[in-house]
């Protein structure tokens, strides 16, 4: 086992602006009044599932159709610059907007929300440079604060307010663009070396 605070803690928040739990607060408090209720511990758990699922059999699904995990990596990257794009400009480029409200905990709340393609190629991407355990420490980390978000979300908003909560929004999305870029130029170099 080789835990490294300084990894968890990069991985840790490459996933949070991923993720964008805070940024997605508008669109929880929506499905609140449109499901009735929200269960926050089951779309946590549900959402963290999935993404340690997806971290272990990821590589094996792009073994199988014949993809190299860093050409996976450089598709990631343009997934979190278009990411990065929508949190700074305040465009939406893609949402999926559809809410069954009997299952709106998990759909489409753990998935494709907050476990969506942008955090499924992000961990894959991750996977590339950093090490197992500390992307698995990262992403229990972020299930909490997924948790905690999500049960605490009427009170996060009364206390920061729409500006605040688009303010986050945009300083998690320079955030992303430069680790979008960063990860862009380590893996195009590899796969043209």
């Amino acid at each position: 086992m080789n835990f490294d605070p300084t990894e968890i803690f990069t991985v840790f928040m490459v996933l949070f602006a991923v993720i964008d739990i805070v940024g997605n607060i508008p669109i929880i408090i929506d499905l609140r009044k449109k499901a009735g209720h929200i269960q926050s511990e089951k779309a946590a758990i549900i959402a963290g599932v999935i993404l340690i699922a997806f971290l272990f059999l990821g590589k094996s699904i792009l073994n199988l159709i014949g993809i190299d995990v860093n050409s996976f990596a450089v598709a990631g990257a343009f997934i979190l610059f278009f990411i990065a794009l929508e949190m700074i400009l305040g465009i939406t480029l893609y949402k999926d907007e559809e809410t069954n409200p009997i299952t709106a905990s998990v759909f489409p709340l753990a998935f494709p929300l907050i476990a969506g393609p942008g955090s499924l190629t992000t961990l894959l991407s991750l996977r590339a440079e950093f090490s197992i355990e500390n992307i698995i420490v990262a992403v229990l980390l972020n299930v909490l604060v997924i948790y905690l978000v999500l049960k605490t979300s009427r009170r996060i908003e009364r206390l920061i307010g729409q500006n605040g909560i688009n303010i986050i929004r945009k300083v998690f999305g320079v955030i992303l663009l430069a680790i979008a870029v960063k990860l862009f130029a380590d893996n195009i170099k590899i796969l043209f070396a």
